[in-house]
Parts: structure tokens; sequence; C-alpha cells
């Protein structure tokens, strides 16, 4: 597939035929993926892919925790978990009663322990280079060495027309996840990555325009329109 066309083009999928994914395949899209820059070149991603149907049930009970909190969150307006939330309106809005709704991500939900592929993706915490660590804010800067990889696992995936989601509930539930998969402690939960033969893929992706996040010389310059 053509670059431009695969960067521009690689959607987030979440709903997925029945079709299984061989081995092989599944193989040669970390094969390609494990080329994905990381800081010093230390690779400090781990990869689990996981067939077994009982952890593949633990893993969606998991991910449903944080999915009720999410949707509450989403409910009462807030952006769930943003760094910079009120922690007092989250709270109250974790009070309410888990909702049963019509959001388009249900399905996928209830049933990601069907989908053919599913790959959690670990990051050696040892290995990271974070920079920001010792800020008083949101440290995000260690994922830049972790990320790529996953992003690369979507892009593999496309070339052998796959689609896939890359996500992070898990990780609020980090240490039943670990347990779950026999993780080490100095391993963290990056993402899980789901991967299969998509229903139906977008035909159009829609993003802000370059000029709409891009400013020039400054935060408070002109939009760049090159």
């Amino acid at each position: 597939m053509e670059l431009t066309e695969a960067l521009r083009g690689t959607a987030a999928i979440r709903e997925f035929t029945t079709e299984t994914v061989p081995d092989e395949v599944v193989y040669r899209i970390l094969d390609t993926a494990r080329f994905a820059p990381s800081g010093g070149n230390r690779q400090g991603w781990r990869a689990i892919v996981v067939k077994d149907p009982e952890v593949r049930l633990g893993m969606r009970d998991l991910y449903l925790t944080g999915w009720d909190d999410y949707l509450a969150l989403g409910a009462a307006g807030l952006v769930p978990w943003a760094p910079l939330a009120d922690r007092a309106a989250e709270a109250e809005a974790l009070k309410a009663e888990p909702l049963e709704t019509g959001h388009p991500r249900l399905a996928f939900a209830r049933n990601l322990h069907t989908v053919p592929v599913m790959i959690a993706v670990l990051a050696d915490l040892n290995s990271l280079a974070a920079v920001d660590r010792d800020h008083d804010r949101y440290t995000f800067a260690g994922g830049a060495s972790v990320y790529p990889f996953v992003w690369n696992l979507m892009l593999a995936a496309r070339e052998e027309g796959l689609g896939g989601v890359m996500t992070t509930m898990h990780v609020r539930a980090e240490e039943e996840v670990k347990a779950l998969l026999k993780v080490p402690g100095d391993l963290a939960i990056a993402s899980v990555v789901f991967l299969g033969h998509p229903v139906r893929r977008p035909t159009r992706l829609r993003r802000s325009a370059v000029e709409e996040f891009t400013t020039l010389d400054g935060f408070d310059g002109p939009g760049f329109t090159g």
C-alpha cells in the first residue's frame, strides 16, 4: 500500500467479521512493527498474543469495568480522565448507575473477547527515557518509545488487509491485567491492540485542517498555511 494512503486512511476499526487471522499473519505484523523507533534503540516494548478463551474473557471483563466509568464520565459532560479534570466532578459522576446506552462502541466492549487478534503491549519501565518524569504535571514523554510500535502494528495490519484499534482502557485495571497475564512488576500495560478483518472501512476520515492546530513562530501566531 502507498504510504500516504495508509497514513490518511488507517482508521480505528471496532467491528470485525468472524474470519480468523492465521498465526503467520500475526507474526508478520509483529515482525514489521518491531522496526518502530525508540529512545536509544532500547525497544522497551513487550507483546503478548492472547489466545486462551478464559484469559480473553478475563480481559473483556476488566475492559468493561473501565468502560462503565468511561460512559458515566462522558454522560456528565466530562472528558474521561483528562489530566486537568475536576476530580470532584469526576467522583460525583462515577456515583451514577452504570449506563445502558446505544453507544456505537458498546458492541465492541461487550464482545472484544471474540475479536480474532488480541495483543497486549507492555512497556518496560527500566527502558523508557521519560524526560518529563519529575515534572509536576501529567507525564507522557516515555510513551514516545512505545506507542510508535503500537502504531506500526496498526499500519502493518493494514498492509495485511486487516483493521484494528489501539485501546488503553485496560490501563485502568493494570494490576488485575498484569496478574491475569502474569506480567512482572517492572512492566506496565501500554495498550491492548485488537485486529481482524473489518466489516467495513470508513471511506473518509474527518480531521481538523492543518491551520486549525498549527501556528507560526509561537502559540499565538497565525495559522500555518504552507
